[in-house]
């Protein structure tokens, strides 16, 4: 009962807490406030995130709101000695690519748009065939091929965790081309 942040389970009102509650207005992101990372606009008239690998340090973020505001192939948020958080975005009809992570499990969530995701024991007979949309998660167990495809006409906006990191700290892909290069 000493948590601060244990609630009473019998309220779902916020007058009845004994811990702190979250200010979304105010709330801390890590190193400053949220408006912090949301500062540059582009030409599509929304704000942009602009986020560092925070790796090895706390760091809170909106996950949702990240993922769907990044607008680059792939970008490293947190980096730490056995887990990885990274913000993807694949244009429309285009495809993660085919890839195989031998030591490494892997946890998809689709935040916004939609596609399939396939998966199989090797990049021949990829039997496990899904389509996913928004709020879709997806569990690629180590050792699997794998490959997920945007078929809708919007990017697919994700995050994606990697158990331990599979690209080095602080990765930024701009384009899929880049992370093939």
């Amino acid at each position: 009962m000493n948590n601060p942040f244990y609630m009473y389970p019998y309220y779902s009102n916020t007058y009845y807490s004994n811990g702190p509650m979250c200010n979304h207005d105010n709330m801390s992101y890590g190193r400053g406030y949220a408006n912090q990372y949301w500062s540059y606009p582009n030409t599509q008239g929304y704000t942009s995130p602009i986020l560092n690998d925070h790796g090895k340090e706390p760091f809170v973020v909106n996950i949702n709101q990240s993922a769907r505001q990044n607008n680059t192939f792939r970008t490293a948020i947190w980096t730490g000695d056995n887990l990885q958080v990274t913000l993807m975005s694949i244009n429309v009809g285009e495809d993660i690519g085919l890839e195989v992570h031998p030591d490494v499990d892997q946890f998809l969530r689709i935040e916004e748009g939609q596609g399939f995701v396939q998966v199989g024991e090797s990049r021949d007979q990829l039997n496990f065939v899904k389509y996913v949309h928004d709020d879709s998660a997806i569990m690629v167990p180590a050792g699997m091929w794998h490959n997920l495809t945007n078929t809708g006409n919007i990017p697919l906006k994700l995050y994606t965790i990697y158990a331990p990191p599979e690209h080095p700290f602080g990765t930024v892909h701009r384009t899929k081309a880049d992370a093939e290069g």
